[in-house]
């Protein structure tokens, strides 16, 4: 039985060293940073900012939509905390997570 020549040894293995030890942590390193992108956005001052718009509002009556499955939530705005809003609608109070509001709608003119 003849081994393999040091040419063969190369094509066979090379890709797999290439594939192995250079090309997945770079993937890795890159999936890294955007995760730490995403972290660094939703950190204080993104919270702040949309805390800051969401204060005008308090007691009016206002429409607001999650945009998932076309919810939406009629009533009025009574305390923003955090990234939470309460809201007081005909069922009751309510929480709603201010991450997930795609928009808001006055009711009141």
């Amino acid at each position: 039985m003849r081994l393999l020549d040091t040419g063969s040894w190369i094509a066979i293995y090379m890709p797999l060293f290439i594939i192995f030890i250079i090309i997945l942590p770079q993937q890795s390193a890159a999936q890294k940073a955007v995760l730490l992108r995403i972290r660094k956005r939703k950190g204080k001052g993104v919270v702040k900012m949309i805390n800051e718009l969401i204060k005008k509002y308090i007691g009016k009556n206002c429409q607001i939509s999650t945009g998932n499955f076309n919810n939406s939530v009629k009533g009025k705005i009574i305390d923003v905390n955090e990234n939470w809003l309460e809201v007081e609608t005909k069922k009751g109070n309510e929480l709603i997570n201010a991450e997930f509001i795609m928009s808001i709608k006055i009711l009141d003119v």
